[in-house]
């Protein structure tokens, strides 16, 4: 892949990382503010996981960046 081919990669899959950050972490704050008590830990551990998980998963190819 050209150098402007990694460069639109790895914008394409660090926006997609960062949302899929943001929706876990709204997931995991709304789960357990039912259960009223919000771990912190567990928020930031989810959405750090959910953010690599998400660029792993982004490697199989991204659409906005194919063509």
């Amino acid at each position: 892949m050209k150098q402007q081919g990694w460069k639109r990669w790895w914008r394409a899959a660090g926006v997609r990382a960062i949302k899929t950050m943001a929706q876990t972490a709204v997931a995991t704050i709304g789960a357990a503010a039912v259960l009223c008590e919000v771990s912190w830990d567990v928020v930031g551990s989810a959405a750090v996981l959910a953010g690599l998980l998400s660029l792993l998963t982004s490697l199989a190819g991204l659409p906005e960046v194919e063509g």
